[in-house]
């Protein structure tokens, strides 16, 4: 019992609070109340400032935007201006074509047989007249000299009915002497009278029979000269569809063409000008041909025909247009396109294609006038890119804001820009 309480205890904090050495409990706690409120002011303090430095760029950028739409409204009121200008006597219309020979023609033949010889080739230049193939048809000779040796029947016979007439003449005379004399009957004098007429009807007959026989020579002899095929005009062969020895047919029905040839001296342009311009268009219209493969180069025409009714399905106006090609630089069937200079028939006026406004309201241009703009709406004819054709709504002269602002509205005073 008495070791128990005579044994050494350990002293800590809590039971000995005045012990030398010991640290207060009170100061440890004070020590953390200081590093709350400590990072609580800092955290205060990077809040105000990131406020403060908030506030402050909304403030530059509230005032940039309205320097901004001050600057906005100020160019929206200051605008540039085009004129309004009469259009000329005439206009440019360009259309696609295609260029045709001036003549083109399939070459049949005239007489059957086979071809005895060929004399040119696809791409044969020919005059007119030239021999291109030789038929030989023998049995055309044979039908020839039937037709002259039945010719020579007819003369004969001819010959003989003129006796025959000669000889009933006489006979007629004789009777009608003899009847009066009263020698002979009166039955004999008809029956001489009419055997006269008879042997005359006779002579006619034969004459006639040998003029038919004639001309069934001169065709037996057209037939021959058929023989020859020839070119009918000057150009070019653009097709062979036979060779030495082919059969042909004197029918263009169901025999094939021997040839194609076509003119290029002179070639015939064929399009279709539309309605809005075909008013215009008339013969002597002058025509500007290109070519895209000939860079650089115009072929001059003028319109020499157009047809008087216009397409129903299209409402264009057929036009022909001849172009001298001498040296030969077209070619049938080529693309091209043909500048038209068509003189206006009614007035129009030109507007800056950049002055055209597109709304609700359709096509309209801005007119100032005494520092105020008027919207006024227009009536489009054609649009040539940088200028547009109109008929109605301006006036020469007028001054139009060229690219108008979004915001511009009808009645608003505009401030017109200095230079370009």
């Amino acid at each position: 019992m008495d070791n128990q309480e005579n044994a050494p205890r350990d002293v800590n904090a809590a039971d000995a609070p005045n012990a030398p050495g010991a640290v207060p409990t009170n100061t440890g706690k004070c020590r953390n109340a200081s590093s709350r409120w400590l990072l609580a002011g800092g955290l205060v303090v990077l809040l105000v400032a990131s406020l403060a430095y908030g506030a402050w760029e909304q403030h530059e950028e509230t005032q940039l935007v309205m320097k901004t739409g001050s600057v906005s409204r100020n160019a929206a009121n200051k605008v540039r201006l085009g004129d309004v200008r009469a259009s000329g006597n005439d206009f440019t219309l360009a259309l696609p074509a295609t260029t045709n020979a001036f003549e083109a023609a399939s070459v049949f033949a005239r007489a059957s047989g086979y071809i005895e010889k060929r004399f040119v080739d696809i791409g044969s230049r020919v005059k007119a007249g030239d021999v291109l193939a030789r038929i030989s048809a023998p049995e055309l000779d044979h039908q020839i000299a039937l037709a002259e040796a039945t010719l020579a029947q007819n003369e004969a016979a001819l010959n003989q009915a003129k006796s025959n007439r000669e000889l009933a003449k006489v006979t007629n005379d004789r009777n009608a002497k003899l009847v009066g004399q009263g020698y002979v009957s009166l039955q004999e004098g008809d029956v001489a009278r009419l055997t006269l007429e008879a042997r005359v009807s006779d002579v006619h007959s034969a004459e006639a029979n040998i003029q038919a026989q004639r001309e069934q020579i001169k065709v037996l002899r057209q037939q021959k000269e058929y023989q020859k095929v020839v070119a009918p005009f000057d150009g070019v062969i653009t097709q062979r569809n036979i060779d030495n020895g082919s059969l042909v047919q004197a029918d263009a029905a169901s025999g094939a063409s021997l040839f194609a040839i076509s003119r290029g001296d002179v070639i015939r342009i064929q399009l279709y000008v539309p309605q809005d311009a075909a008013i215009g268009v008339g013969a002597g219209v002058p025509a500007l041909v290109h070519v895209p493969e000939l860079p650089g180069r115009t072929f001059p025409g003028k319109v020499t025909r157009v047809a008087d009714t216009l397409q129903p399905n299209t409402r264009t106006l057929l036009t022909e247009i001849d172009v001298l090609n001498s040296d030969g630089a077209l070619t049938p069937g080529m693309y091209c396109t043909v500048e038209l200079h068509i003189p206006r028939k009614t007035p129009s006026l030109l507007v800056p294609g950049e002055s055209v406004i597109f709304n609700r309201e359709g096509m309209q241009v801005a007119v100032v006038k005494d520092g105020v703009a008027r919207f006024r709406k227009i009536a489009v004819v054609r649009d040539f890119g940088t200028e547009v054709e109109v008929g109605e709504g301006v006036r020469a002269g007028d001054k139009v804001v060229l690219n108008p602002p979004v915001g511009l509205a009808d009645g608003e005073t505009v401030q017109v820009a200095q230079g370009k």
